[in-house]
Protein backbone atom coordinates (compact mmCIF):
# COMPACT_ATOMS: atom_id res chain seq x y z
CA UNK A 1 0.00 0.00 0.00
CA UNK A 2 2.86 2.90 0.44
CA UNK A 3 3.97 2.10 -2.81
CA UNK A 4 0.17 2.49 -4.18
CA UNK A 5 0.05 5.59 -2.24
CA UNK A 6 3.24 7.13 -3.85
CA UNK A 7 1.88 5.86 -7.37
CA UNK A 8 -1.35 7.41 -6.79
CA UNK A 9 0.10 10.71 -5.78
CA UNK A 10 2.27 10.63 -9.01
CA UNK A 11 -0.66 10.09 -11.18
CA UNK A 12 -3.39 12.28 -10.07
CA UNK A 13 -1.14 14.67 -7.94
CA UNK A 14 1.11 18.16 -8.88
CA UNK A 15 4.56 18.99 -7.89
CA UNK A 16 6.19 15.16 -6.95
CA UNK A 17 8.26 14.98 -10.04
CA UNK A 18 10.21 11.65 -10.06
CA UNK A 19 9.40 8.71 -7.47
CA UNK A 20 12.07 9.47 -4.89
CA UNK A 21 11.09 13.29 -4.89
CA UNK A 22 7.37 11.83 -4.45
CA UNK A 23 8.94 9.61 -1.50
CA UNK A 24 10.29 12.62 0.06
CA UNK A 25 7.97 15.14 -0.18
CA UNK A 26 5.09 12.27 1.40
CA UNK A 27 7.38 11.82 4.04
CA UNK A 28 8.31 15.88 5.20
CA UNK A 29 4.67 16.50 4.74
CA UNK A 30 2.91 13.72 6.56
CA UNK A 31 5.63 11.65 7.91
CA UNK A 32 4.86 7.70 7.73
CA UNK A 33 1.25 7.90 8.21
CA UNK A 34 1.13 9.41 5.20
CA UNK A 35 1.84 6.46 2.62
CA UNK A 36 -1.32 4.35 4.73
CA UNK A 37 -3.88 6.74 3.58
CA UNK A 38 -6.65 5.09 2.61
CA UNK A 39 -5.05 0.99 3.63
CA UNK A 40 -8.47 0.05 5.52
CA UNK A 41 -11.05 -0.29 2.93
CA UNK A 42 -8.90 -2.28 0.41
CA UNK A 43 -7.85 -4.28 3.68
CA UNK A 44 -10.91 -5.25 4.38
CA UNK A 45 -12.29 -5.84 0.76
CA UNK A 46 -9.10 -8.13 -1.06
CA UNK A 47 -9.75 -11.16 0.22
CA UNK A 48 -13.37 -11.10 -1.42
CA UNK A 49 -12.37 -9.36 -4.60
CA UNK A 50 -8.86 -11.76 -5.14
CA UNK A 51 -11.31 -14.88 -4.34
CA UNK A 52 -14.04 -13.34 -6.83
CA UNK A 53 -11.30 -12.95 -9.46
CA UNK A 54 -9.68 -16.02 -9.12
CA UNK A 55 -12.90 -17.83 -8.65
CA UNK A 56 -14.37 -16.52 -11.71
CA UNK A 57 -10.83 -16.76 -14.17
CA UNK A 58 -10.85 -20.78 -12.85
CA UNK A 59 -14.16 -21.38 -13.20
CA UNK A 60 -14.95 -19.89 -16.28
CA UNK A 61 -11.70 -21.64 -17.85
CA UNK A 62 -13.24 -24.86 -16.59
CA UNK A 63 -16.54 -24.72 -18.11
CA UNK A 64 -15.04 -23.87 -21.53
CA UNK A 65 -12.79 -26.46 -21.44
CA UNK A 66 -15.84 -28.75 -20.38
CA UNK A 67 -17.59 -27.57 -23.44
CA UNK A 68 -14.72 -27.89 -25.79
CA UNK A 69 -12.99 -30.95 -24.57
CA UNK A 70 -15.97 -32.76 -22.56
CA UNK A 71 -13.56 -32.54 -19.49
CA UNK A 72 -13.06 -29.33 -16.88
CA UNK A 73 -9.61 -30.42 -16.23
CA UNK A 74 -8.76 -30.81 -19.53
CA UNK A 75 -5.64 -28.17 -20.76
CA UNK A 76 -7.07 -24.72 -21.22
CA UNK A 77 -5.91 -23.12 -24.67
CA UNK A 78 -4.88 -19.64 -25.56
CA UNK A 79 -8.34 -19.05 -26.43
CA UNK A 80 -10.06 -20.38 -23.54
CA UNK A 81 -7.18 -18.46 -20.98
CA UNK A 82 -7.91 -14.86 -22.84
CA UNK A 83 -11.76 -15.63 -22.77
CA UNK A 84 -11.37 -16.17 -19.06
CA UNK A 85 -9.55 -13.47 -18.12
CA UNK A 86 -11.67 -11.14 -19.73
CA UNK A 87 -14.61 -12.32 -18.26
CA UNK A 88 -12.48 -12.11 -14.53
CA UNK A 89 -11.50 -8.38 -15.82
CA UNK A 90 -15.61 -7.44 -16.46
CA UNK A 91 -16.75 -9.09 -12.91
CA UNK A 92 -13.47 -7.46 -11.02
CA UNK A 93 -14.73 -3.71 -11.79
CA UNK A 94 -18.56 -4.40 -10.45
CA UNK A 95 -16.17 -5.01 -6.87
CA UNK A 96 -13.46 -2.74 -7.10
CA UNK A 97 -14.24 0.35 -8.66
CA UNK A 98 -16.18 1.65 -5.61
CA UNK A 99 -12.96 0.57 -3.37
CA UNK A 100 -10.45 1.94 -5.46
CA UNK A 101 -12.72 4.92 -5.52
CA UNK A 102 -12.39 5.42 -1.45
CA UNK A 103 -9.43 4.43 -1.74
CA UNK A 104 -8.27 7.37 -4.17
CA UNK A 105 -10.12 9.94 -2.62
CA UNK A 106 -8.98 9.20 0.91
CA UNK A 107 -5.01 9.80 -0.46
CA UNK A 108 -5.61 12.60 -2.61
CA UNK A 109 -8.04 14.95 -0.10
CA UNK A 110 -5.30 16.81 0.83
CA UNK A 111 -3.58 17.69 -2.24
CA UNK A 112 -3.19 21.48 -3.02
CA UNK A 113 -4.99 22.39 -6.11
CA UNK A 114 -3.66 26.05 -7.59
CA UNK A 115 -5.86 26.18 -10.81
CA UNK A 116 -7.38 29.35 -11.30
CA UNK A 117 -9.63 28.69 -14.01
CA UNK A 118 -11.29 25.90 -11.88
CA UNK A 119 -14.34 26.18 -9.81
CA UNK A 120 -13.39 25.02 -6.28
CA UNK A 121 -16.07 22.79 -3.79
CA UNK A 122 -16.51 24.93 -0.12
CA UNK A 123 -13.85 22.79 1.62
CA UNK A 124 -10.55 24.91 0.64
CA UNK A 125 -8.09 22.75 -1.13
CA UNK A 126 -5.29 20.73 0.87
CA UNK A 127 -7.79 20.43 3.77
CA UNK A 128 -9.12 17.48 4.40
CA UNK A 129 -12.44 16.37 3.30
CA UNK A 130 -13.44 12.49 4.77
CA UNK A 131 -13.39 11.41 7.94
CA UNK A 132 -12.55 7.82 6.84
CA UNK A 133 -13.29 5.15 4.31
CA UNK A 134 -17.37 5.04 5.34
CA UNK A 135 -18.12 8.86 5.96
CA UNK A 136 -16.17 9.16 2.11
CA UNK A 137 -18.49 6.77 1.21
CA UNK A 138 -21.23 8.12 2.63
CA UNK A 139 -20.37 11.90 1.17
CA UNK A 140 -20.02 10.34 -2.41
CA UNK A 141 -23.22 8.97 -1.96
CA UNK A 142 -24.96 11.62 -1.06
CA UNK A 143 -23.54 14.47 -3.44
CA UNK A 144 -23.24 12.45 -6.17
CA UNK A 145 -25.73 9.17 -6.03
CA UNK A 146 -25.18 5.57 -6.63
CA UNK A 147 -23.44 6.63 -10.06
CA UNK A 148 -20.31 8.34 -7.82
CA UNK A 149 -19.51 5.40 -6.70
CA UNK A 150 -18.68 4.18 -10.11
CA UNK A 151 -16.63 6.90 -10.96
CA UNK A 152 -14.13 5.93 -13.77
CA UNK A 153 -16.04 2.62 -13.46
CA UNK A 154 -15.07 2.64 -17.60
CA UNK A 155 -11.50 3.92 -17.06
CA UNK A 156 -11.13 0.16 -15.08
CA UNK A 157 -13.16 -1.72 -17.79
CA UNK A 158 -10.41 -0.54 -19.81
CA UNK A 159 -7.85 -1.53 -17.48
CA UNK A 160 -8.61 -4.58 -15.96
CA UNK A 161 -9.61 -6.39 -18.97
CA UNK A 162 -6.42 -6.31 -20.89
CA UNK A 163 -4.55 -6.28 -17.50
CA UNK A 164 -5.80 -9.40 -16.65
CA UNK A 165 -5.41 -11.00 -20.33
CA UNK A 166 -1.59 -10.13 -18.91
CA UNK A 167 -1.88 -11.52 -15.76
CA UNK A 168 -3.45 -14.44 -16.08
CA UNK A 169 -1.42 -15.98 -19.26
CA UNK A 170 2.09 -14.76 -18.73
CA UNK A 171 1.47 -16.68 -15.14
CA UNK A 172 0.91 -19.75 -16.88
CA UNK A 173 3.29 -19.78 -19.77
CA UNK A 174 6.28 -18.99 -17.33
CA UNK A 175 4.97 -21.85 -15.17
CA UNK A 176 4.57 -24.10 -17.69
CA UNK A 177 8.18 -22.99 -19.03
CA UNK A 178 9.90 -23.07 -16.03
CA UNK A 179 8.18 -26.54 -14.85
CA UNK A 180 10.64 -29.41 -14.81
CA UNK A 181 9.81 -32.02 -17.42
CA UNK A 182 7.87 -35.03 -15.57
CA UNK A 183 6.71 -32.84 -12.79
CA UNK A 184 3.18 -33.00 -12.18
CA UNK A 185 2.81 -29.21 -11.22
CA UNK A 186 5.70 -26.30 -10.52
CA UNK A 187 7.28 -25.73 -6.90
CA UNK A 188 6.52 -22.63 -4.91
CA UNK A 189 9.90 -21.27 -5.84
CA UNK A 190 8.10 -21.28 -9.56
CA UNK A 191 4.81 -20.09 -8.64
CA UNK A 192 6.82 -17.28 -7.01
CA UNK A 193 8.88 -16.15 -9.73
CA UNK A 194 6.19 -16.87 -12.71
CA UNK A 195 3.46 -14.96 -10.41
CA UNK A 196 6.17 -12.29 -10.24
CA UNK A 197 7.06 -11.63 -13.94
CA UNK A 198 3.21 -12.00 -14.59
CA UNK A 199 1.86 -9.43 -11.97
CA UNK A 200 5.03 -6.85 -13.45
CA UNK A 201 3.65 -7.59 -16.98
CA UNK A 202 0.51 -6.68 -15.76
CA UNK A 203 1.04 -3.28 -14.70
CA UNK A 204 3.13 -2.32 -17.23
CA UNK A 205 0.50 -3.45 -19.61
CA UNK A 206 -2.15 -1.40 -17.70
CA UNK A 207 -0.04 1.63 -16.38
CA UNK A 208 -1.76 4.23 -19.33
CA UNK A 209 -5.15 3.71 -18.41
CA UNK A 210 -4.47 3.39 -14.72
CA UNK A 211 -3.31 6.96 -15.03
CA UNK A 212 -6.53 8.01 -16.41
CA UNK A 213 -8.19 5.93 -13.30
CA UNK A 214 -6.72 7.30 -11.23
CA UNK A 215 -7.10 11.10 -12.54
CA UNK A 216 -10.93 10.10 -12.79
CA UNK A 217 -11.15 9.25 -9.40
CA UNK A 218 -9.31 11.74 -7.51
CA UNK A 219 -11.52 14.18 -9.59
CA UNK A 220 -14.09 15.37 -7.31
CA UNK A 221 -12.85 15.99 -4.32
CA UNK A 222 -12.24 19.63 -4.50
CA UNK A 223 -13.19 20.27 -7.89
CA UNK A 224 -15.21 18.73 -11.48
CA UNK A 225 -11.94 18.98 -13.79
CA UNK A 226 -13.36 16.04 -16.37
CA UNK A 227 -16.14 14.93 -18.20
CA UNK A 228 -15.57 11.79 -18.46
CA UNK A 229 -12.94 8.84 -19.41
CA UNK A 230 -12.56 10.50 -23.41
CA UNK A 231 -12.08 13.93 -22.11
CA UNK A 232 -9.40 12.85 -19.16
CA UNK A 233 -7.74 11.53 -21.84
CA UNK A 234 -7.38 14.83 -23.94
CA UNK A 235 -6.69 16.93 -21.46
CA UNK A 236 -4.00 15.09 -19.56
CA UNK A 237 -2.38 14.41 -23.44
CA UNK A 238 -3.07 18.21 -24.26
CA UNK A 239 -1.32 19.24 -20.62
CA UNK A 240 1.82 17.07 -20.37
CA UNK A 241 1.75 15.16 -24.35
CA UNK A 242 2.49 11.37 -24.31
CA UNK A 243 4.96 10.78 -21.03
CA UNK A 244 1.83 11.77 -18.64
CA UNK A 245 0.57 7.89 -19.55
CA UNK A 246 3.65 6.39 -18.23
CA UNK A 247 2.95 8.30 -14.46
CA UNK A 248 3.78 5.57 -11.96
CA UNK A 249 5.02 2.95 -14.61
CA UNK A 250 8.42 2.16 -12.46
CA UNK A 251 6.09 1.83 -8.91
CA UNK A 252 3.36 -0.59 -10.77
CA UNK A 253 6.17 -2.73 -11.64
CA UNK A 254 8.26 -2.88 -8.71
CA UNK A 255 5.52 -3.40 -6.28
CA UNK A 256 3.71 -5.64 -8.56
CA UNK A 257 6.43 -8.34 -8.82
CA UNK A 258 6.14 -9.15 -4.82
CA UNK A 259 2.60 -8.43 -4.69
CA UNK A 260 1.31 -10.84 -7.53
CA UNK A 261 4.09 -13.42 -6.40
CA UNK A 262 2.92 -13.51 -2.88
CA UNK A 263 -1.00 -13.92 -4.65
CA UNK A 264 -0.18 -16.17 -6.75
CA UNK A 265 1.84 -18.24 -4.28
CA UNK A 266 -1.10 -18.31 -1.76
CA UNK A 267 -3.29 -19.04 -4.52
CA UNK A 268 -1.44 -22.11 -5.43
CA UNK A 269 -0.43 -23.49 -2.08
CA UNK A 270 -4.43 -23.15 -0.52
CA UNK A 271 -5.96 -25.13 -3.32
CA UNK A 272 -3.01 -27.55 -2.79
CA UNK A 273 -4.03 -27.78 0.83
CA UNK A 274 -8.07 -28.08 0.13
CA UNK A 275 -7.60 -30.65 -2.16
CA UNK A 276 -5.33 -32.74 0.38
CA UNK A 277 -7.63 -32.43 2.77
CA UNK A 278 -10.64 -33.31 0.45
CA UNK A 279 -8.49 -36.33 -0.73
CA UNK A 280 -7.88 -37.28 3.28
CA UNK A 281 -11.38 -36.72 4.40
CA UNK A 282 -12.66 -38.87 1.39
CA UNK A 283 -10.65 -41.06 0.10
Amino acid sequence: HPLDTVKTRLQAGQGYGNTIKCVLTVYRNESLTGFFKGMSFPLASIGIYSSVVFGVFSNTQRFLSQLRHGDPAAAPSLADMTLASIVAGVISVGIGTPVELVKIRLQMQTQPYNKANVKLNSTAPGSPVYRGPIHCLRTIIQKEGIAGVYRGNVAMLLRDVPGYCAYFIPYAMFCDWITPDGSISPNPFSIWVAGGVAGAVSWAVCTPMDVVKSRLQADGVYLNQYKGTLDCMLQSYQNEGLKVFCRGLMVNTLRGFPSSAAMFLGYELSLKAMKRCQTETNP
